[in-house]
């Protein structure tokens, strides 16, 4: 049989390749390619991927005037989504041009919705402002998508495909030493899980603008896209301001933290899925458990709506400056905890007999979760 024609999924160059031959090495770049079969079930991802990342390179031109010059290689599946793309093992220097410190943050309001919310663009706005005063974080290098009235570019509209580039963006062409932030303050979810791999038995999701139309973003597919392709090295810290958001990430251990700030990792590992990364470290700072629900409320503020994980959040670490995951954690619960609004927590008879007749969790209790255990009051918190 003749030889045929292969794209190296690292440079982009045709090369001939003998028919026989499954896995084949770049003369050019010496990158891996792998070959995917062109029938069976695999196919159509496949091919919906391919098409996906010449998307992905003009999604990042538009919305942030300039380019990545690369190509997705694929590997691994999950049970819902197929391939998911990997960023190439390496990029030249001059392809990594937003600097080590990159974050994307997602508010959403839901306008017009009976469901909508007061204090999420508020939310990633502070959230900006933090990175940047804080912690150092280029301008340049935070890419806000919300539904805020005045925004014009469809493109920062948090809609599924945007949210989905937007992830995709943020893990492209990561190195050791680089630093990761994705926020999320909007609604949250939990779907039946189909797969076995939950220890709940409840996948969770994040909702996008558009979510009624086009679907949740499960927590395999935010695991699949900014966990796993995350290198040794590399730091991810994910603030999730969303109702059943414990472990969104899937991430393979959950602190289980009691009032008294004793705690315990909870491995949630499954042996049909790896949570894993490819070495660096993700860890999750959400606004409760798996079961528990959370608010938006003007009573930590005072002023303007604010979702109650974000601003304890930016408070506790405002001001404690050099404060432990452990410190943070509970400091974040304390203030939570003493909102005296009757909304943040409810207590007493009235919650209990909510709890038994609707199945809720009225109380909200920040949550941290993490690729890898680590003593929580001796390592710092740093972005």
């Amino acid at each position: 049989m003749a030889s045929r024609q292969e794209r190296c999924n690292q440079c982009g160059i045709l090369l001939m390749v003998p028919p026989e031959v499954h896995v084949f090495e770049c003369a050019v770049c010496h990158g891996i390619t792998q070959i995917r079969p062109t029938a069976g079930p695999w196919s159509q991802a496949y091919n919906s991927f391919h098409h996906l990342a010449g998307r992905f390179r003009g999604f990042v031109n538009t919305m942030m005037t300039s380019s990545v010059n690369s190509n997705p290689s694929y590997y691994g599946t999950t049970h819902e989504f197929g391939y998911y793309p990997q960023p190439p093992q390496s990029l030249r220097p001059s392809y990594h041009v937003y600097g080590s410190k990159r974050a994307v943050l997602c508010g959403i309001r839901y306008h017009g919705k009976s469901y909508r919310l007061k204090g999420s663009v508020n939310d990633v706005k502070c959230m900006k402002y933090f990175l940047i005063k804080e912690f150092g974080f280029p301008s340049a290098s935070i890419l806000m998508l919300t539904d805020d009235r005045e925004e014009r570019n469809q493109l920062r509209i948090p809609t599924k495909y945007n949210i989905q580039m937007a992830m995709r963006w943020l893990i492209e062409g990561s190195q050791s030493g680089d630093s990761l932030v994705f926020h999320f303050s909007g609604h949250g979810t939990q779907e039946m899980n189909m797969y076995g791999d939950e220890i709940d038995g409840f996948d969770e999701a994040i909702c996008p603008v558009d979510y009624e139309e086009q679907g949740k973003i499960l927590d395999d597919e935010i695991n699949a896209a900014i966990v796993r392709p995350l290198p040794r090295g590399a730091k991810l810290h994910a603030i999730i301001d969303a109702c059943y958001s414990g472990t969104v990430l899937d991430l393979a251990f959950v602190c289980k933290m009691n009032r008294e700030g004793y705690y315990t990792w909870e491995d949630q590992r499954c042996p049909r899925t790896d949570k894993g990364t490819r070495g660096g470290l993700a860890i999750c700072i959400s606004a409760c458990e798996d079961g528990q629900t959370s608010i938006d409320t003007s009573a930590l503020s005072g002023n303007e709506a604010t979702g109650a994980l974000t601003y304890s959040f930016i408070q506790t670490v405002q001001n404690e400056p050099g404060l432990s995951y452990g410190r943070l954690l509970s400091a974040m619960r304390s203030t939570i905890r003493g909102t005296k609004t009757g909304i943040v927590q409810l207590n007493g008879p009235i919650a209990s007999l909510l709890n038994r007749l609707l199945g809720l969790d009225l109380r909200q209790e920040p949550q941290l979760s993490s690729s890898e255990m680590f003593d929580v009051y001796t390592k710092r918190f740093v972005l």
